[in-house]
């Protein structure tokens, strides 16, 4: 074992050298040598704990670089904003977001000089934060669903465009120049005839935009099949007749008869490679021409192309993401209930580099834009940033990797032998006492939910209403600078 690793560390250092050696004679170019260097297992292997942002006061469930990979975004339970310089650590702008529950997404508008923030909460709204010139951020709701959005997609260079799925089913579309949202359609289980309705619609987790043709997006939630969809098909001026129509499905073959399983994250990479995380279950990365097609009940899979694995880890209590890492998709990542970071070589889905990221539990792994950096969060209430540290050797995976992945494997398999910690135990009490309170009274004043005025009296009610709480729509708050 130790011979192979000094055999593989020999051969990343030599591969490093020939690439300086051909940048100094000219035949690589700055980009190319920068991109080829930067997706370097060698390089991957060094990656190690740089500094932490701390300030959130709650489990930090959201994290997004800019565009030009400078500062970062953060959303948290603690129901606020915050804005970070990546290179000095430090805050820059905190600010309340409007929502009454726990953040699950937070994202920068591009080509907006990073002063357009789009939220998504526990509490059903999608929320935009406007920075304005004299450091306040005015909040504001787009859009509502009827249950938590985990997650927003945002159409690759559009500084107007993104959508929102959630728990309810729903996929809407936004456009910030008309400040309004279009119900798509309403995501529904797939049926032997065929036929959807709203009484078996699906909750919704994930969605994700093609880089390479916008037009197309993919959806997941409490199955175990991925959709992709055609925007050009859906109907706009008649969104009510616009029936549950993906144009193709993606799902291991061993899961299409399964019914216990769902997914939570999704990536898609430079060449529209599907990467798809289930809960309790693995990782697939599927290619785009391996589907099962609009209607996969329909099709064999006796013939279906198994897609490549990647194991370990294990989803299993909370909402996870996965993305890939490098500046061609080289490289997959996710975080783990075991708190660690897992980093798979995307073709031969072996192991990487393995990095203790959180004393509990992992929820996101994000990539930086351009260089070999990463940022963690998970139920710890900071933000971890990992760039590549050792200088003279790679860093080895665990030494007890093999006892890690084996706990996490008997904990999929047998969901009974999970063993929870307290901290962990009272994070999932607080978070239901929490939503199912939001949700009583929800259906309390469920005539009173249409408009925006109504959301600080829910507030209100809740006890929310002090300065981390909601905002009165159309007014500003002062973004507080650090």
């Amino acid at each position: 074992m130790e011979d192979t690793v000094v055999r593989n560390n020999k051969r990343s250092s030599q591969h490093e050298i020939l690439e300086v050696f051909n940048r100094q004679i000219g035949v690589n170019s700055p980009k190319k040598f920068s991109r080829r260097i930067s997706a370097s297992e060698a390089l991957v292997k060094r990656i190690d704990l740089a500094g932490k942002l701390i300030g959130h006061e709650g489990c930090v469930n959201t994290i997004e670089f800019n565009y030009c990979g400078d500062h970062l975004v953060s959303g948290s339970d603690d129901r606020r904003v915050k804005f970070w310089n990546v290179s000095t650590r430090s805050l820059v702008c905190s600010y309340a977001s409007g929502h009454v529950d726990n953040i699950f997404q937070a994202r920068i508008m591009p080509f907006t000089d990073d002063t357009k923030i789009i939220t998504s909460a526990a509490d059903g709204q999608v929320r935009l934060g406007q920075v304005g010139e004299d450091g306040h951020v005015h909040t504001k709701k787009l859009g509502k669903h009827h249950g938590r959005v985990h997650k927003l997609a945002v159409e690759p260079g559009s500084p107007h465009i993104f959508y929102s799925c959630g728990e309810d089913g729903l996929v809407q579309h936004f456009d910030l120049r008309s400040n309004s949202s279009a119900k798509l359609f309403c995501c529904s289980s797939f049926s032997e005839n065929n036929h959807h309705s709203s009484s078996n619609s699906l909750r919704l987790n994930s969605i994700v935009i093609d880089p390479r043709n916008p037009n197309y997006f993919s959806i997941g939630g409490s199955d175990q099949y991925a959709r992709v969809y055609d925007i050009r098909k859906l109907q706009w001026d008649q969104p009510s007749s616009n029936q549950d129509r993906p144009v193709n499905t993606f799902c291991p073959k061993h899961l299409i008869k399964t019914h216990d399983v769902s997914i939570t994250g999704m990536s898609y990479s430079h060449t529209s490679e599907l990467l798809v995380s289930y809960n309790d279950e693995l990782i697939y990365l599927f290619q785009k021409d391996t589907g099962l097609g609009p209607d996969p009940l329909s099709v064999s899979n006796e013939n279906l192309e198994e897609p490549r694995m990647y194991s370990g880890h294990r989803n299993s209590m909370t909402v996870k993401g996965v993305s890939f890492f490098g500046p061609n998709s080289e490289y997959v990542m996710s975080g783990s209930d075991c708190g660690h970071i897992f980093i798979w070589n995307k073709k031969d889905c072996k192991l990487v580099r393995v990095m203790e990221g959180d004393r509990r539990i992992v929820n996101q792994v994000e990539p930086h834009p351009s260089i070999p950096v990463l940022a963690s969060s998970g139920l710890e209430k900071n933000i971890k940033l990992w760039v590549p540290m050792s200088a003279d050797n790679t860093i080895p995976l665990p030494h007890d990797l093999q006892e890690i992945m084996e706990s996490n494997k008997r904990g999929r398999e047998d969901h009974s032998r999970v063993t929870l910690t307290p901290d962990v135990i009272m994070h999932v009490l607080r978070l239901h006492r929490r939503q199912a309170m939001a949700y009583i009274e929800r259906r309390h004043n469920r005539e009173d939910i249409a408009s925006d005025d109504e959301d600080e009296s829910d507030a209100y009610v809740l006890g929310f209403a002090d300065h981390d709480g909601s905002l009165e729509d159309g007014n500003s708050s002062e973004c507080s600078i650090v």
